[in-house]
């Protein structure tokens, strides 16, 4: 007994120890913040400083969470899109799921567990380990059905909501205009299909073709153009600094000249490099890049030009004239033989795409695909000796025993072992899990992936198994392995029973990992540090050019989501597997995953800026694989039994297991093809079945449909109309509106709202009766009818303004074809900064006397002869008017919150 409650002090030693050790580092990245919130609005809240950016929150050290905690969907919707939204989702939904299933779960299990048992101490009292009575094991079975099957219903809810809500989204105008929703990509086209004609004649509505094919040496040649461009920038942004400074330095008496060639004398070593590596000779640099740069431009225009001649590869882009047509081409069998014209996929920017893989005919990309789940298995199976041996140290007290030499360990402080036992692996298993994403990426774009979307959701899926796998599975046995190592080498035939018995005891591992990543973690995602560094240190020492200068203070952060989702997703995972054995966890998942939520949201809503748009479809993958723990934590319970020869219980608990089974499979094949980037008919078409929508375009009777046309509409429907929101916390432009549901009588006509020309004609999937009233239906009625108050109807309502507006096109990331961009792409703006001598002058007229586009304003050499660029100003912008009539007056002037006035595309 006195081993037992020496043990179990020393678990609970490491719990007191993990939770002492974050609280610390909590408490000072959240001061960090709090502090420097306000100072540097750069970082910390950038989307507040746009012209039309989002309103900021208040203040003081505490009333913005308040604030950020009351913000409608409508709002986040707006600033972090489906991705962000619903990923934020998760994180509140498993906090409160855990919150409440405490109500419960506590009053019931831990009297059980803890009363009359092995007399354990500490947390492992509370635990399913100190049960000594097997007729309690019926408490466990049927707190487990309501804890385990609730679950299930909110994940059916919850892929209701996200199935209507991306349907709403998909089909607003924001989408529904965009040339990526009306593009259907097919791969694996035969010979016959790969010229225009023959593919017009599969389809209807078609207003482009992009047959891909490219010629390799221009991809080449755009690339070494792109090279040597930025490679000349940079020399003679360097040769204009290092000018002036002599100047300054030397103190020469020099005067602006026009044609100001004197840099080459007062500069005397210029800049110089040798043609071949090492052996070759030394040429002036200048010369040499002016020289080249324009023989690749004379040489990549006549391969532009002739692009069509080339051969085709076995992908078509087909543009349509509306998103119904594209949806229709998607969703139907086109081929008779198999694998042709397969796969398909729509809504995938140009920039998005992986051209490297438009070429990968069917038998290759199964090979690929084969041979790249093949290693990342075998890379699992590699990877569990370096995370077993971090599970064995949580455990390491218990080896002490055995092994003599590791006995120094029990003699250490109590402090000093718990950091030993439980933070130090818990760091080492971060680290360890964070040198993954980078080959299951590349992995991802070798088997085959078409877009940046796919390679993300390829690495979702295979992150997650390296997650459960490493970080829960062979972490769990190592630690129950390494606690049982002497009574299994006194008696091997118990150990079965005997890691049965002990795997409460691998719980507090976990809940110390549940501890880093919901404090720590949530506190460095919100603090930002290494962005802080990273934006002031290194930008400080590497960026010597206008150019950089400029991307370091427009690159925003953003989230890849494949790895992201994955680590808490794990977490809920190891939640509720542990829920029932040490229902303790689930207070510090409460805790945890509310304050990850706050983080992430308050990042999502003022610092993130996605780059691409996945639509969201992480995040039912992510509901999906939290039934992993659904199924782990039955299966534990299950083993538990079994030891404990509870018959009664096993048999209960199959019946859960099946039952489990049973609704994911139904809810796995009602779901999942609405979630495959394919769009309800009923959600494009207008209910007469004539009208055209946002989605549908009717090219007979666009431009001249009638009221006398239309004889079908309901002479009673829900119309939305958009009104001001005096809430100060929402009043950015583009979230100060809000809808309510009036009922309007009208003639079978055509109607439309005066603001914004948005088209109110009724979808087949909208309710045709007015919508009930959200509040006067109590929350719990609202709960349990998802298919009423998490409708298509209901979602629309919750659409910010922008989404009825077409999406505005940024000129510096839009393409307009999906042809490969090395066909259309352009010879790089040289961008210089301007000098008070006249050297850049000299150098703009130089360049550009070569063909070469080249400018230097945006950009200034200050008083230290450093470049700089002025704040607020695009690549050939003039200054803004503190700087207009004399760029070298002082750049202090302009203050952040000015700094974004002109670049309100940014964000």
């Amino acid at each position: 007994m006195a081993t037992t409650s020496k043990t179990s002090g020393t678990s609970t030693q490491q719990v007191i120890t993990s939770i002492i050790t974050n609280l610390i580092i909590f408490a000072v990245f959240l001061v960090i913040f709090l502090v420097l919130k306000e100072r540097q609005p750069r970082i910390y809240r950038p989307k507040t400083l746009t012209k039309d950016g989002v309103e900021p929150l208040s203040r003081s050290y505490f009333g913005w969470i308040l604030q950020l905690l009351h913000k409608s969907d409508r709002f986040i919707l707006q600033q972090a899109g489906l991705d962000g939204y619903f990923f934020t989702r998760y994180l509140v939904i498993i906090s409160l799921y855990c919150g409440a299933s405490m109500l419960y779960v506590f009053p019931i299990l831990f009297p059980v567990n803890a009363a009359h048992g092995n007399g354990n101490s500490g947390l492992d009292q509370l635990s399913f380990g100190d049960v000594k009575d097997k007729g309690r094991y019926y408490a466990h079975v049927f707190v487990g059905w309501v804890f385990f099957w609730s679950f299930l219903y909110i994940i059916y809810r919850e892929l209701t909501y996200f199935t209507a809500m991306r349907q709403v989204v998909l089909t607003s105008k924001k989408y529904a205009t965009k040339k990526s929703e009306r593009t259907v990509l097919l791969q694996n086209v035969p010979q016959k299909y790969l010229q225009e004609s023959e593919i017009r004649k599969l389809f209807v509505g078609i207003k482009n073709v992009y047959i891909t094919r490219a010629a390799p040496e221009l991809d080449t040649k755009v690339k070494e153009r792109t090279k040597l461009a930025n490679k000349l920038e940079n020399i003679l942004n360097g040769y204009i600094s290092k000018a002036c400074k002599t100047i300054n330095k030397k103190k020469l008496s020099y005067t602006y000249a026009e044609d100001n060639d004197q840099i080459y004398d007062i500069v005397k070593k210029r800049p110089s490099h040798k043609d071949k590596f090492l052996i070759g000779k030394k040429i002036d640099s200048i010369d040499f890049l002016l020289e080249k740069i324009p023989e690749l431009n004379t040489e990549i225009e006549e391969l532009q030009n002739s692009h069509e001649e080339n051969k085709p590869w076995n992908s078509v882009f087909i543009e349509f004239e509306s998103q119904y047509h594209a949806q229709v081409a998607k969703q139907t069998n086109l081929s008779s033989i198999p694998l042709a014209l397969t796969p398909k996929s729509v809504g995938v920017e140009p920039q998005d795409v992986v051209w490297f893989n438009m070429r990968m005919v069917w038998w290759e990309r199964m090979g690929r695909r084969t041979a790249c789940v093949s290693a990342i298995i075998a890379l699992v199976i590699l990877w569990t000796i370096p995370v077993a041996f971090v599970g064995m140290i949580s455990q390491i007290t218990y080896l002490t025993k055995k092994l003599p030499w590791l006995d120094f360990i029990n003699s250490l402080p109590k402090v000093l072992l718990g950091i030993l036992t439980a933070l130090a692996p818990t760091i080492a298993l971060a680290v360890l899990m964070m040198l993954l994403p980078i080959f299951i990426r590349k992995m991802a774009v070798v088997q085959g992936a078409v877009s940046s979307q796919s390679i993300e959701y390829f690495t979702q899926q295979s992150y997650f198994a390296f997650q459960v796998i490493q970080v829960f599975l062979v972490t769990t046995i190592a630690s129950s392995a390494t606690s049982t190592v002497t009574q299994i080498i006194d008696k091997p035939s118990d150990a079965m029973t005997l890691l049965a018995s002990n795997l409460p005891k691998s719980s507090n591992f976990f809940v110390a990992y549940i501890i880093l990543q919901g404090l720590s973690g949530a506190s460095g995602v919100i603090a930002q540090i290494v962005g802080l560094i990273v934006y002031h240190l290194l930008g400080m020492f590497l960026d010597k050019t206008v150019r950089k200068q400029y991307n370091r203070f427009f690159s925003l952060p953003s989230v890849q989501f494949g790895t992201t989702f994955p680590v808490f997703t794990n977490l809920a995972v190891i939640i509720f597997s542990y829920a029932l054995i040490s229902p303790i966890i689930l207070l510090f998942g409460f805790v945890g995953f509310f304050i990850l939520y706050v983080a992430y949201l308050y990042n999502f809503c003022f610092v993130y800026e996605q780059k691409t748009d996945s639509k969201g479809v992480h995040y039912p993958r992510a509901l999906y694989q939290t039934i992993v723990g659904l199924y782990l934590g039955q299966i534990c319970m299950l083993g538990l039994f079994v030891v404990g020869k509870g018959w009664g219980p096993i048999v209960l608990q199959l019946i859960c297991l099946l039952v489990t089974a049973f609704v994911h499979i139904n809810m796995t094949s009602s779901f999942d093809y609405l979630n495959e980037n394919v769009i309800p008919l009923e959600c494009m078409l207008a209910k007469d079945g004539k009208s055209s929508t946002y989605s549908y375009k009717n090219v007979a009777n666009f431009n001249n449909s009638s009221s006398e046309n239309i004889k079908e509409l309901p002479t009673k429907y829900t119309m939305r109309k958009y009104t001001k929101n005096t809430n100060k916390q929402d009043s950015s432009t583009l979230a100060k509106s809000i809808q309510t549901d009036m009922t309007y009588e009208q003639p079978s006509s055509i109607i439309q709202e005066n603001e914004n020309s948005i088209q109110a004609i009724p979808l087949l999937a909208d309710i045709s009766e007015t919508l009930i009233d959200e509040n006067s239906v109590p929350y719990y009625k609202r709960f349990f009818q998802p298919h009423i108050f998490k409708s298509y109807a209901y979602c629309k309502q919750k659409l910010p303004l922008s989404y009825m507006q077409e999406d505005p096109i940024d000129p510096k990331t839009h393409v307009d074809n999906y042809n490969l961009p090395s066909v259309s792409d352009k010879c790089p703006l040289i961008w210089l900064p301007k000098d008070q001598y006249g050297f850049s002058d000299h150098f703009v007229k130089l360049v550009s006397s070569k063909g070469i586009e080249c400018t230097d304003m945006g950009g200034v050499i200050n008083e230290k002869g450093k470049c700089e660029w002025i704040k607020g100003c695009e690549p050939g912008m003039q200054p803004v008017d503190e700087l207009e009539n004399d760029v070298f007056a002082d750049k202090n002037a302009l203050e952040d919150e000015d700094v974004w006035e002109s670049k309100s595309s940014i964000v």
